[in-house]
């Protein structure tokens, strides 16, 4: 047999397996979310697990997002290409980083199946490797201004700003431009900062601490569960943090399969972020999370998960397993939380302090999650409430499509909350009703 119909017949297989998976699944679990949630017996779905991904349709004519009551949504801006990560600069310009996922070789029948379910979800474009700059002129909500700030970057991500020096997380490294207040363009060189290993979670989001001093990047495995032995997994699936005096990186904490966004509790200065967790155990097992990060923390990653429950599909360390530090609030199996913003009271009518997040949505379950921007209260720097809807209504009630996927969010020049939609290429901006 050739090898084509090899692989066809495994992509039908993998069909075949999720439906099979929806019809006898009974009942389906309740989500795992909350502080305490109920997380079921990892079951290993072996070589094929349950893959599913709605076909990316993207928005059409006034099409938008459902907003919670008492707020709405208008597009900030559209046409862009892959908009991941968000970053507002001190004089309102909005910086959107336009990225995406380059794939790797296909090694096997399911990583062939995940290719063309990933194409189809549009989540394997061509990377635009830039950031472009949005600009609100006169105020109305929409940027006038869209054009391109820095190109020729490799997979960049997160951004930041201090005093005249603009940093950028591409896929590769930190890299640092010189920046004149006000420049509209960077075309000058870089300087690498760091080296970090590619392929596999390829994103590097970055957050400076509160006195500005230091830099966080979060940096994801290069596979799902330490596949290709740790040694490939060196310096990854960590929170690094980077001081800009002395130019020393060090790995802040550890075992966080794929932190991605990140963001500052006000209160107490503690370093929050939302974690990708690992697959093929199931809808809800283990659940992606937000949590507090700690100097020095281990998050269980590879050998356990939600503090210490052991995934026997991984060559055990005891010691490490004593160590890992269970997780603060679930959010939900596989429902790729990615971006993270802290939301002051009163950004967003009816709404206390607390977390946005945007949830890219799952592929590895069989009744689709995420999809949604959400909202976790907080009181006295911890979470203190089950998640609120921001934004839905980006999948299909059939779960066939999807009109985009959330990914970046933060605040905007005029304190409306802005978000990446990376399969609709707009910009969604929220605002009181």
């Amino acid at each position: 047999m050739s090898f084509s119909k090899v692989f066809a017949q495994g992509v039908a297989l993998v069909g075949k397996a999720t439906v099979a998976v929806r019809r006898l699944q009974a009942p389906e679990p309740a989500e795992a979310v909350g502080a305490t949630p109920v997380i079921p017996a990892g079951k290993p779905q072996g070589k094929i697990p349950t893959l599913k991904m709605p076909t990316a349709r993207g928005w059409i004519g006034d099409e938008k997002p459902v907003a919670a009551p008492g707020l709405k949504v208008n597009a900030f801006a559209r046409n862009l290409r892959h908009p991941r990560w968000i970053y507002t600069m001190p004089n309102g310009d909005v910086l959107i980083a336009e990225s995406s996922s380059i794939p790797g070789p296909i090694k096997s029948v399911f990583g062939y199946a995940m290719r063309t379910t990933m194409e189809r979800a549009r989540a394997t474009v061509p990377s635009a490797n830039r950031i472009t700059r949005l600009r609100d002129t006169n105020g109305d909500g929409v940027a006038e201004v869209q054009e391109p700030f820095m190109e020729g970057l490799n997979q960049p991500f997160g951004m930041a700003l201090k005093d005249d020096i603009f940093y950028v997380g591409n896929t590769d490294g930190i890299m640092a431009f010189p920046h004149t207040p006000g420049a509209t363009r960077i075309d000058a060189p870089g300087k690498r900062l760091t080296t970090f290993g590619t392929g596999g979670h390829w994103t590097r989001s970055l957050l400076l601490s509160p006195d500005g001093t230091k830099l966080y990047c979060g940096v994801g495995s290069f596979s799902n569960i330490g596949d290709n032995g740790m040694a490939a997994e060196e310096g990854r699936a960590a929170i690094h943090e980077f001081d800009i005096a002395t130019g020393k990186d060090r790995i802040f904490a550890s075992g966080l399969r794929n932190a991605v966004g990140m963001a500052w509790e006000p209160s107490t200065n503690v370093l929050w972020t939302a974690v990708n967790e690992r697959d093929g155990l199931g809808d809800e097992t283990p659940p992606d999370y937000l949590t507090s990060v700690k100097d020095g923390g281990f998050y269980g990653w590879p050998y356990c998960y939600w503090g210490q429950t052991v995934d026997d599909r991984v060559p055990q360390d005891a010691a490490m397993v004593a160590k890992a530090i269970q997780p603060d609030y679930a959010l939900g199996g596989h429902t790729a939380s990615l971006g993270l913003c802290w939301v002051p009271a009163g950004t967003l009518p009816g709404f206390p302090d607390g977390m946005a997040i945007g949830q890219h949505g799952s592929w590895n379950r069989s009744t689709l999650k995420g999809y949604k921007l959400v909202f976790v209260p907080f009181t006295n720097g911890r979470p203190s409430g089950p998640p609120r809807d921001i934004l839905s209504g980006f999948l299909s009630p059939d779960e066939n499509f999807s009109y985009g996927r959330p990914v970046g969010v933060t605040i905007g020049p005029d304190n409306s909350l802005l978000m990446a939609d990376d399969v609709g290429d707009v910009i969604w901006r929220v605002t009181g009703a």
